[in-house]
């Protein structure tokens, strides 16, 4: 009979360690499984993570996030919740309870002793840490535990002597592994205990990545790219292939009153080798510069530091906080509650140009998705973008907020252009920039150009907007190449929202209508939105494209009904019917309310019987752009 452990309809067989559940054998890594044996061993017990961390990793440095991976995989394989655990309860900022009953079987005595060292030997798992070999199990007797002894003695001084290998090549270790040349930041825990606090790790990983983008020559994934990780617990290396990247920055971060915890390590990700790790404490007064001494000190760890930059401009720790939280909002979509603390954070520094540069971003986020009147809100994301611009005429953020004052509100191309370009040359790592001046460039009927800043744009961020290229191959009307892109990208962005539209655009597009209301039902489906993707596929049963196109509008003219409807969206809907004049005096609606919409009417083939109008032609004209009739 072999020693177990068994609760529920788990068991763990310490001679063959195993992990099984309702006989099915469980894959745990062998860090976890012997982290599970530790606090199976002390049920009911708080068990502190600083007694897990020594018990599983002994001396070895290893960050909190670590043990919450390892507690996280745990809690996957036996499907236990965090929220209302069956197994192993977590006690906020302290540690970890084993909860369940546990039953322990006894080995009998053996009959005969087999002196084989080789037979006496229980079945080995994966290659395991010196550490695990003494661990598994802890209270063997006789000749097996002398020769586990012994080979956990021998596993010891090779480990050893590896360490001092390591060490005789200087500590950076550079030498010993690949050198990073790319990098991600994995979203930081919230281990303060309060979900009330998401907003300030994920505030914290954004920070992260900007000083790291700005302060080493290393190529850092965005924090859009990274987003997919959040809360996840997927192998290390396998992020790592997914995204691109040889290297990994993963921790947490813990807040409490007025004290910060934060502890990070850096992995070389192929060879699962850390590098580099670091727990900072620190009082909210200093928080602010803290992403960038971080920053530095890996750039420095990596040989990968830039020409010394200007010195940090004070801010104010609560402004900080508020620009986090509100940050935090828009990037959810949340903009009228983001409003409030962006707002807040230049009430309390009226020097913080980064607050500034949010609070146009809420502007203009605002007009463009038809949230905000843009009469009203054009003038107020330019003033918030010129005020950041001369707080702070080198941040790249405040000078992309300006291109798009002169994009969506003042219909000023060459100036969006410059200021656009402008960003660019101040953080050429900046995706967003690159993605901003392809629309100004399709704009204007500069496809090619457009699509190599889409190009660019993909290059640095292929995760932020997939769909980014796809569209520009669709407003230069290449259907077919936006479609393999498209479907090239769906590989591994399933059921991306964008892509999708996309793809029925361009069949739309091809007259493949049935493959349209498809991939427009999917997407509605992807939302959420059940009621639409039924809709359209009954419209097309029953009539055909025609009556898809009869469908959009009673939708239309229904949320108009309740709401604010940006008057091209109908125009497009009219033209499809071949109503020339309801299709113009909409056209004519939109211009009068200067709704950004109208920016990409040229591209739409809806309109392209109207092209001989002279009132269409007179609208490009007041717009200023070239025509494309």
């Amino acid at each position: 009979m072999t020693l177990q452990y068994r609760f529920a309809d788990v068991k763990i067989d310490l001679d063959s360690f195993r992990l099984s559940k309702a006989g099915r054998v469980l894959e745990v890594e062998p860090k976890a499984l012997n982290l599970l044996i530790f606090m199976v061993r002390n049920p009911g017990r708080l068990v502190e993570r600083r007694e897990l961390i020594g018990a599983v990793w002994g001396d070895s440095f290893v960050t909190d996030h670590v043990l919450n991976r390892a507690i996280g995989q745990l809690r996957k394989v036996l499907e236990d919740d965090a929220k209302v655990p069956r197994y192993i309860e977590t006690v906020p900022t302290l540690g970890y309870r084993f909860i369940a009953q546990v039953e322990t079987e006894t080995p009998k005595p053996p009959a005969e002793i087999d002196p084989s060292p080789v037979n006496s030997l229980p079945p080995s798992p994966e290659p395991q840490g010196a550490d695990e070999i003494a661990l598994t199990p802890l209270n063997d007797s006789g000749p097996r535990l002398r020769r586990r002894t012994i080979y956990a003695g021998v596993a010891l001084f090779l480990v050893g002597i590896s360490a001092a290998l390591w060490v005789s090549h200087g500590r950076a270790g550079v030498s010993a592994v690949a050198p990073i040349k790319s990098l991600a930041v994995i979203p930081l825990d919230n281990l303060s205990g309060d979900p009330g606090q998401d907003y300030f790790a994920d505030g914290m990983t954004d920070e992260l990545i900007t000083m790291l983008a700005k302060n080493s020559t290393l190529r850092v994934t965005s924090r859009t790219s990274i987003l997919q990780y959040k809360g996840a617990h997927r192998p290390l290396r396998e992020i790592a292939q997914t995204l691109g990247v040889d290297g990994i920055l993963e921790g947490s971060v813990a807040r409490t009153g007025n004290q910060v915890h934060m502890t990070l390590q850096l992995i070389q990700a192929p060879t699962d080798t850390h590098l580099w790790a670091e727990s900072y404490d620190r009082e909210m007064k200093d928080v602010p510069g803290l992403p960038r001494e971080v920053a530095e000190a890996i750039a420095k760890r990596l040989n990968s530091t830039v020409p010394s930059l200007p010195p940090a401009r004070y801010v104010n720790p609560e402004a900080h906080d508020a620009y986090v939280h509100g940050r935090y909002l828009w990037i959810s979509g949340d903009y009228e509650e983001s409003h409030e603390y962006l707002k807040k954070a230049t009430e309390i520094q009226p020097d913080y140009a980064l607050g500034w540069s949010g609070l146009a971003d809420y502007y203009g986020a605002g007009a463009a998705s038809g949230e905000l009147d843009p009469k009203q809100a054009f003038p107020q994301q330019e003033a918030a973008a010129r005020k950041a611009i001369q707080l702070d005429d080198s941040l790249a953020q405040a000078h992309l907020a300006m291109a798009a004052v002169y994009f969506f509100g003042r219909w000023d191309w060459a100036a969006a252009d410059r200021e656009a370009l402008r960003a660019i040359e101040l953080d050429p790592k900046f995706a967003e920039a690159y993605y901003f001046r392809a629309m100004i460039l399709s704009t204007l009927n500069r496809h090619q150009e457009a699509i190599e800043s889409g190009k660019k744009s993909l290059e640095i961020d292929p995760f932020s907007r997939p769909y980014a290229l796809a569209g520009l191959y669709n407003d230069a009307r290449e259907y077919d190449a936006a479609l393999k892109d498209a479907f090239q990208r769906l590989e591994s962005t399933t059921n991306n929202i964008g892509l999708l539209g996309a793809v029925a655009s361009a069949y739309w597009n091809k007259a493949m209508f049935k493959e349209a209301v498809d991939f427009e039902a999917q997407a509605d489906l992807s939302e959420g939105d059940k009621e639409s993707a039924l809709g359209k596929r009954r419209a097309f049963q029953q009539e055909g494209a025609k009556g898809v196109v009869q469908w959009r509008l009673r939708t239309l003219n229904k949320a108009a009904a309740k709401g604010y409807v940006s008057p091209v969206g109908l125009a497009g809907v009219y033209g499809e019917l071949g109503e020339r004049e309801k299709a113009l005096a909409l056209l004519d609606e939109a211009y009068r309310q200067h709704s950004p919409n109208l920016l990409g009417i040229q591209h739409n083939p809806d309109f392209d019987f109207l092209h001989s109008e002279e009132r269409y032609r007179t609208i490009i004209r007041e717009m200023g752009l070239p025509p494309a009739y």
